[in-house]
């Protein structure tokens, strides 16, 4: 799980997207093939936190076209 603050770095931002998409990954295989259903809880959880960090992801991405510092 990450938390996202103003101290945030795009790379940090960047890496956790990453890890979410590993985690969901791993959750969903052990949903769908082995049908454990608390693996369902955990990759909608997942999906859940790679939401909020695509837009803030958007919202670096946005502010560091706007400053023109990429």
């Amino acid at each position: 799980v990450c938390y996202i603050t103003k101290e945030t770095t795009m790379s940090e931002t960047h890496n956790a997207m990453l890890s979410a998409i590993a985690t969901y990954t791993v959750e969903n295989e052990k949903f769908t093939d082995k049908g454990v259903k608390a693996a369902g809880t955990r990759a909608r959880k997942a999906l859940m936190e790679i939401g909020k960090l695509v837009k803030a992801r958007r919202k670096e991405i946005q502010e560091a076209k706007n400053s023109a510092t990429v």
